[in-house]
């Protein structure tokens, strides 16, 4: 201790052994919580810089996972740990030397063996060489100069160097000389000592790898004509944890900090700094104020776009966060969104002055130190620059500048639940889509102008009537606008506008509403965020003045600034963790978060880390992924904080060719994996469109040029005897391989829409080419069975014309019929649908950019809508336009129909897909892949472009799901068995007893029933086996007798049904003629019929005559359904 304090060393390392990680302060916290509780030190950051420069440069501390024999499962992100987050170390020697020194120290600790044999130290060397001397390297970075006394030049000894914003501060020695360590930034920096006036650089900028020098020449005080009793002098003691979430403001403390030296005199606890000016901020002006806090606080901030304005604005976007540009595991993050109305501007205001006091703050205030380090916050001062350009100050309640440059409100313009929204999503819209899609946002608020009220979800009512929706997750967004309105004196008393003539009598008990119980918002994107990604939204009205005077300003923050932070914070509540596999730790991406008895799940993200934001209580939570078996478990919320909840999940037990699949899979299920696919991989460089005889030419061409991977098949012929063509592609395309999953892509059902055609034309060729050369394409096509139709109706084709966007010319076969209504006609792919096997069906059309799924008729339920609905977001995700909801098609009849896979606007759906899913029991999807039917060839490019990561997605999901085989007790597949999941989707099993069915992630119950055997149930699980047991009873009864019983009662049914026969053939014609026109297309129908009584709770003949008031064909085709 003694050596420490008085040699002023710079930069330390302790070297210890027992695991493989850098340890940083503090070591312990002030509650000495014994394991994971992050106690941080003003200096927090250039600590994590030092670990993480030892850490990286060490090969096996910089894995994170010392694997040490005692924890093999020990990991530490990017190989360092906060001390006190391991566990808690009071008097350690690291904190003393930071706090009692001048210098920096962290903990190494170099192997999982604390006493290694001699023969083991080489090893170590070699581990540890460059990281010491990197470590070395450290002790010149920051500032270093001299103190000087002024009238003398003396050295100045024990002056203390101040930094601004770091709440920690360190001394010269004997000569005067100073170091202190810092990183890259621009900072304020004092140098003070009693009886000398301080002295302070603003703006030294601090440079990466060389320390800047500073040098101070201190003025005594008896020459400025202050007594030495006045001096400024105050050593500022290190704070390590937030203050409480209900603190009051600033003014209210009055707590008192360390004396002025030499005089007994106490002065008070430093306050949190306030923004320093308060004005309205034009665009030019927002922009370099972002760009000016960018550059003071480069360490905790990142300013970045998420898109542009109708009139090319910048939509800019500060992140504050100790770790800017990165997403930390377990580290949820936030947003606050302002001015989306143009002439609500007291948000953009506010959210300016929030940046300001967040990073001045910075290291000196906890509050704001806590915020910044647990919080990863977004700040978008304006989502609608352009409509603020236009705005007028002082207006009270007006609309100009509300829309945006194309005159739309952008708060009616997100993708709805209840309400199709026809108008064109917005520039904008799109950004702020693409922008929460992209980050695991947790929570945030909107904040508008108008009112005095926070209002939360839903916005509106399926009905569009005034009264309240509620949300699944009513309580919490009761909770976390409650903590916003409490902390606002003003907005918490519930009468907002007692003084705007407009709004009198306005009351919100608390300060709060539920949004549609206020006034029906369609198309408002806090519910956009609720229903499409984990985010939690409410909006927050902040005054009934939507324009006020610049000169009323510091009067809004005042009444808001507690309540701004104390809204961050309520991002920590609930329920948060990780989601890893329990073989290697990994995290496990799109895992869903369950609730029981609460209808809204969430997923993990890239990392395995997820967010639940819930109110105090306790709750069932369950975690279930793809291939893994599900984990629940009970928890407790507490009142203040969040309660951690780690599962552990198990992958299904696989043999090692099934788990390898697996994992491949998996990493393909991730963007980046799919994204980094496509670029690797070699496409056509030449579009255009080919008629009937050079698509079969084309066809032929595949299975000449790749005979081991293609089969081309003749299904049937047209009306005009033109083929219809089958391609599958395989490695062993002759060989049955019933244990692989098998998909359809279909196209040209419409003759005028071949957009499909040459999309799967270019398809094929693309997964051909580059077979053999690129190893992802190569394994699916070695596990799984592609079947490609590129055209159903060539007769059709022949006359349909280019760039006839909008005519039904070639839409029919040549018998006028329309194969999507009249699906019966096609013979030839009935039979293919019929096959069984297909996993998955994917038929591509034209008229509109969006995806739908089965039934044709609003009134048909959907077994297993879930499935259908998860399959058709998934391709929309992955198309660049496709998921915003918004076709953009203006000219033509499908314009309306922008958002129907994501809303329940799903009632026009092409037959095909029903009778794929009803009779083929194969779930299908329907792509719209163009707003003109027929656009010109030069567009073809761009189509393919825009559906190609999206069809490969298709590949993948075939993958999941459930599959398995079925076998008797003695081994033998059982083929025919029917397996039913959640009581309604029926498949069957094939040739070896395999069966292969998609559902949406989450929990699933799987029953398997066959003839003569007890029927079985479980859990689905990625791949199960299901044995059955002979059943000898039947009723409880012996076989035989039952049997015996059954022939006996065969024969008297026999002699009465010829007595009915003869009863019923004196019924009047009308029963005859209804009867013969079910006959006379009893070909046809006799597989359905089975199927249907087999598959489906319907039944085709059971109401074909009981509305007499329908005519009998429309009766007939509603009883297909």
């Amino acid at each position: 201790m003694k050596w420490i304090v008085e040699n002023k060393f710079v930069l330390s390392g302790n070297l210890h052994g027992g695991t493989v990680v850098a340890s940083y302060p503090f070591d312990d916290s002030a509650s000495h919580v014994r394991y994971g509780f992050y106690s941080l030190s003003p200096d927090d950051a250039l600590f994590r810089y030092l670990a993480r420069v030892y850490a990286e440069n060490n090969p096996v501390m910089s894995t994170g996972e010392p694997k040490c024999e005692g924890d093999p499962g020990e990991t530490f992100k990017d190989g360092i740990t906060n001390g006190a987050s391991w566990y808690d170390v009071p008097g350690g020697m690291q904190d003393f030397n930071y706090l009692q020194g001048n210098c920096m120290e962290i903990t190494m600790e170099l192997s999982c063996c604390k006493y290694p044999p001699a023969t083991q130290l080489h090893v170590e060397w070699n581990n540890n060489l460059q990281s010491l001397l990197a470590y070395m390297e450290k002790v010149h970075i920051g500032v270093r100069g001299f103190v000087k006394e002024a009238l003398t030049g003396t050295p100045v000894s024990g002056a203390d160097i101040m930094v601004a914003g770091i709440n920690h501060n360190v001394s010269t020695g004997r000569f005067g000389d100073y170091y202190r360590l810092l990183l890259p930034g621009v900072y304020n920096v004092t140098a003070t000592v009693p009886g000398c006036a301080p002295m302070t650089e603003v703006g030294v900028q601090v440079m990466a790898g060389k320390a800047t020098e500073l040098n101070f020449t201190l003025t005594p005080l008896r020459d400025v004509g202050v007594g030495p009793s006045t001096a400024p002098y105050t050593t500022l003691s290190a704070t390590t944890g937030p203050t409480s979430a209900g603190s009051g403001s600033s003014t209210d403390s009055a707590v008192l900090g360390p004396g002025l030296p030499g005089t007994g005199t106490l002065v008070p606890e430093p306050q949190p700094l306030q923004p320093e000016e308060f004005r309205h901020h034009h665009y030019s002006d927002m922009e370099l104020f972002l760009q000016r806090f960018s550059m003071l606080y480069p360490s905790i901030t990142r300013l970045y776009s998420i898109g542009k304005s109708v009139q090319d604005r910048q939509l800019w976007v500060m992140e504050i966060s100790d770790n800017p540009g990165e997403h930390e595991e377990g580290e949820p993050e936030f947003k606050y969104i302002g001015n989306m109305h143009g002439n609500e501007v007291v948000g953009r205001e506010l959210l300016l002055n929030l940046i300001e006091y967040l990073c001045r703050n910075y290291g000196s205030d906890p509050e704001a130190t806590y915020l910044i380090n647990t919080t990863r916050i977004h700040i978008m001062p304006s989502m609608n620059p352009d409509g603020y350009e236009v705005s007028l100050e002082g207006d009270v309640s007006g609309y100009q500048g509300r829309n945006n440059s194309n005159n739309f409100d952008l708060n009616r313009n997100f993708p709805d639940q209840f309400k199709t929204i026809g108008e064109p999503r917005q520039p904008e819209t799109i950004a702020v889509m693409n922008w929460a899609r992209n980050y695991p946002f947790v929570l945030s608020a909107n904040l508008h102008g108008g009112s005095l009220v926070v209002n939360y979800p839903f916005d509106d009512d399926p009905d569009g009537v005034t009264r309240y929706s509620a949300s699944p997750d009513d309580a919490v967004f009761k909770m976390v606008s409650s903590a916003y309105a409490k902390e606002n004196p003003l907005m918490s008393k519930g009468h907002p506008c007692v003084d705007v003539k407009e709004y009198p009598d306005e009351y919100f008990q608390d300060g709060v509403t539920n949004g549609a119980n206020w006034y029906n918002v369609p198309g408002g994107m806090q519910d956009w965020n609720y229903m499409n990604t984990n985010c939690f939204e409410v909006t927050i009205e902040l005054g009934c003045v939507k324009y006020p005077h610049a000169e009323e300003l510091p009067q809004y923050w005042e009444q808001n600034r507690r309540s701004l932070l104390q809204f961050i914070h309520q991002v920590h509540r609930g329920a948060k963790g990780m989601v890893t596999d329990s073989k290697d730790g990994t995290g496990i991406p799109n895992a869903t978060i369950t609730v029981d008895k609460i209808h809204h799940s969430i997923t993990t993200n890239k990392a395995g880390d997820y967010w639940r934001l819930l109110v105090p209580g306790p709750y069932h939570l369950t975690a279930s992924a793809e291939g893994y078996t599900s984990v629940d478990t009970y928890v407790t919320v507490p009142q203040e904080g969040v309660e951690q909840v780690h599962f552990k999940l198990t992958r299904i037990h696989l043999n090692p060719n099934e788990e390898d699949l697996q994992s491949f899979i998996k990493q393909l299920s991730t963007s980046p994996d799919l994204d980094r696919l496509i670029p690797d991989t070699t496409t056509s460089s030449s579009f255009r469109y080919h008629g009937y005889k050079e698509m079969s030419e084309f066809l032929r061409g595949l299975k000449l040029n790749f005979p081991k991977i293609t089969a081309l098949r003749r299904l049937g012929q047209s009306v005009e005897f033109r083929a219809i063509w089958a391609l599958e592609i395989s490695n062993k395309p002759e060989e049955p391989e019933p244990n692989e999953p098998k998909i359809r892509f279909v196209a040209g059902i419409h003759g005028n829409a071949p957009v499909g055609t040459e999309l799967l034309l270019e398809f094929a060729t693309y997964l051909c080419i580059n077979y053999g050369k690129n190893a992802a394409i190569t394994r699916l096509i070695n596990e799984t069975r592609i079947v490609i139709l590129p055209s159903i109706n060539p007769d059709g084709r022949e006359r349909a014309r280019e760039r006839d966007c909008t005519s039904t010319e070639g839409m029919a076969n040549a018998a006028g019929k329309d194969l999507d209504t009249d699906f019966f006609e096609t013979r030839a792919v009935m039979d293919l649908i019929q096959e069984k096997g297909f996993t998955l069906s994917v038929a591509l059309d034209g008229g509109s950019v969006l995806v739908t799924y089965p039934y044709d008729k609003p009134v048909q339920p959907v077994e297993n809508e879930s499935t259908l609905r998860y399959l058709a977001t998934v391709y929309a995700n992955n198309h660049p336009t496709m998921y915003l909801g918004d076709a953009g098609c203006r000219n033509n009849s499908q314009s309306m129909l922008t958002a129907s896979y994501c809303s329940n606007f799903c009632s026009l759906k092409i037959f095909n897909c029903d009778f794929s899913v009803d009779f083929g029991h194969c779930p299908e999807i329907t792509v719209y892949t163009s707003c003109c039917l027929f656009p010109s060839s030069d567009q073809l490019p761009s189509l393919w472009a825009q559906n190609r990561k999206s069809l490969l997605s298709m590949l993948v999901e075939a993958h999941k799901g459930v599959r398995g085989v079925v076998r008797d007790k003695t081994g033998k597949p059982i083929a025919g068995a029917m397996i039913v999941l959640n009581g309604g989707v029926r498949v069957f099993t094939v040739e070896g007893g395999y069966f292969h069915v998609l559902l949406a992630p989450g929990v699933h119950k799987i029953e398997a029933i066959a003839e003569g055997y007890q029927q079985q149930r479980q859990e689905a699980a990625r791949f199960v086996t299901i044995e059955f047991d002979m059943d000898n009873s039947i009723f409880g009864l012996p076989r035989e007798l039952v049997v015996a019983a059954a022939a006996a009662a065969m024969t008297a049914l026999a002699i009465t049904a010829c007595i009915i026969w003869c009863v019923c053939s004196a019924k009047s014609n009308r029963e005859k003629d209804g009867f013969h026109r079910l006959r006379q297309h009893g070909d046809d129908y006799d597989d359905e019929i089975h199927l249907t009584s087999v598959g489906s709770k319907k039944s085709l003949l059971s109401h074909e005559f009981q509305d007499e008031s329908e005519s009998d064909e429309d009766t007939l085709y509603a009883n297909k359904l």
